[in-house]
């Protein structure tokens, strides 16, 4: 589940522990955003059958890194810049199709700089060869016998050769790094099945069960907290500021039973459990592709370094082979992932923000799987299915979208959102999202494989490269298994009882020492 915005090309808010720079990722989400915190995250997809080509060029793109981070700088350049692998041949030659995908989700990106910025840099490009090639004629010159006069006229040749070759990669590079960084607002390509448009033509996919009908007069998440004494906001808002809360009794064990439940149930698809870092370097943040659309942020950052709290498990799970060629045979790879996540939720207000709805703080368990590029429709179908199935589990009445264009973060190819039925609220609230990012993280975070086909191996045999087939970046999709304050407040509100208790879910039941049901404190 990313943030609903992406992260880039903004700069960071800082936490009075730590700053990071600015400059996160890709524009194509939108996000809210309070003074001093700030987190970033999302998405980005396509159709193999149709477009598998679409990925390829604009799933990467480069992200320039906080100027903090020296062990990444670039020796050329005072500002530290990553290099994503992105095909800008491509995008020149499909010029129609990105600029149709860069209106349809509604992002604000360049592409006529992005052209514009790669033709200079070819041109450049060009003029290095040749100055590199007659440098190299006047040095195969001075090699031979020569009058002093003729001598004195190469060297000056050659004098003057370097210094228009160094003044020319100087300018290479500033217009390399510009390019990359303009390349950051360039969204993923879209499935082709996404319906085109704001959040409200989001498509419908699923409807599971109805509404919870009830005999008396219902009451919402936090009157029954305060009532059954399972949080504390106001204490909270003393410590921490607002949108930080207390657990308190069987709230406690109903986090603790969500997070057991929901990793032990994903276990058995054949997931790998973890645990993640919750404090990532900006860099990390930023080749996960998140940054929101305008000038606030979603991270919060780290001040007086380069490096951010997690607003996903996503982030800290798709670094784990960052820079690296994972063996054919080990695909796919499929995670599990339990961490505290931190959000700024900037510019969130109003009822339906109340409560545990908008949080600064959560915990979240993540799926994450890393697999072939032919393969990653399949994965994202069941990684939709797999939630479908845990909160079918839990008796929830939830609806499933196939989510417009506009709403898409700039990673996802496509995305899938979860919207459970919330009685307190009065409304449905979304509590999971799963999203298809095909190659636009991995071209970022330098994720390849081998594919370890026969006959290309056969192919190439004559090559003398041991018969190895050339890498390819993995797709990368990503899905929310349980975010622990939504689904605390869906079951609160689902299963009230008349007499103020709440039944808790039979699945549930073992994870939390089987307790069924949390009742009315006697001494209250």
């Amino acid at each position: 589940m990313g943030f609903s915005g992406g992260l880039g090309g903004t700069t960071f808010q800082t936490l009075k522990l730590a700053a990071a720079p600015s400059s996160l990722f890709l524009a194509t989400m939108r996000i809210p955003s309070p003074k001093a915190l700030n987190l970033h995250l999302t998405q980005f997809y396509f159709r193999q059958k149709t477009l598998p080509f679409l990925c390829r060029a604009l799933s990467t793109s480069a992200v320039q890194a906080a100027p903090s981070v020296p062990e990444q700088a670039e020796k050329v350049s005072k500002k530290t810049q990553w290099k994503a692998a992105i095909d800008f041949k491509w995008i020149r030659d499909n010029k129609g199709v990105v600029a149709s995908n860069i209106k349809n989700r509604n992002s604000n990106a360049d592409l006529e700089l992005v052209l514009e910025l790669y033709e200079r840099m070819l041109s450049h490009q060009k003029e290095v060869e040749r100055l590199r090639g007659e440098r190299n004629v006047v040095a195969n010159k001075m090699k031979g016998k020569l009058e002093a006069s003729e001598r004195q006229v190469l060297i000056e040749q050659g004098k003057k050769l370097k210094e228009d070759l160094v003044t020319v990669e100087e300018d290479l590079v500033v217009l390399t790094d510009q390019l990359q960084q303009e390349a950051q607002s360039i969204p993923n390509i879209t499935h082709p099945d996404v319906p085109i448009g704001g959040e409200d033509c989001s498509a419908l996919r699923k409807m599971v069960g109805g509404p919870p009908q009830f005999s008396f007069t219902i009451k919402d998440h936090l009157q029954l907290g305060k009532e059954l004494d399972l949080f504390d906001f106001d204490a909270a808002a003393e410590v921490s500021g607002s949108k930080f809360y207390y657990l308190k009794n069987e709230a406690v064990l109903l986090e603790m039973g969500l997070i057991n439940w929901a990793v032990s149930e994903v276990m058995k698809k054949g997931y790998t459990p973890l645990t993640t870092p919750e404090i990532v370097r900006a860099s990390v943040v930023e080749k996960c592709g998140f940054q929101p659309r305008g000038q606030n942020t979603q991270v919060y950052s780290i001040e007086g370094s380069d490096q951010c709290l997690i607003g996903t498990a996503e982030i800290p799970v798709g670094g784990i082979h960052m820079d690296s060629i994972i063996p054919d045979s080990s695909l796919p790879l499929k995670y599990v992932a339990v961490s505290h996540c931190f959000r700024t939720e900037a510019g969130a207000a109003g009822t339906a923000t109340r409560g545990l709805y908008r949080v600064h703080q959560f915990s979240k368990v993540e799926m994450f799987i890393l697999c072939r590029p032919e393969e990653s429709n399949f994965y994202h179908e069941e990684l939709i299915e797999i939630e479908e199935d845990l909160f079918s589990s839990l008796g929830l009445h939830f609806k499933t979208l196939d989510m417009a264009s506009v709403d898409l973060g700039a990673p996802a190819y496509r995305k899938f959102d979860v919207e459970a039925w919330m009685p307190g609220l009065g409304r449905y609230g979304e509590i999971s999202s799963a999203s298809n990012c095909t190659d636009y993280q991995s071209r970022r975070l330098g994720i390849r494989y081998r594919p370890s086909t026969q006959e290309h191996a056969s192919t190439n045999a004559k090559k003398g490269k041991g018969n190895q087939s050339p890498t390819q970046f993995v797709h990368t999709l990503n899905a929310t298994a349980c975010a622990v304050p939504r689904m605390i407040i869906c079951l609160l509100e689902s299963f009230q009882q008349e007499n103020g208790s709440v039944i808790i879910p039979e699945v549930l039941r073992p994870f939390m020492g089987g307790l069924d049901a949390i009742n009315p404190k006697l001494n209250k």
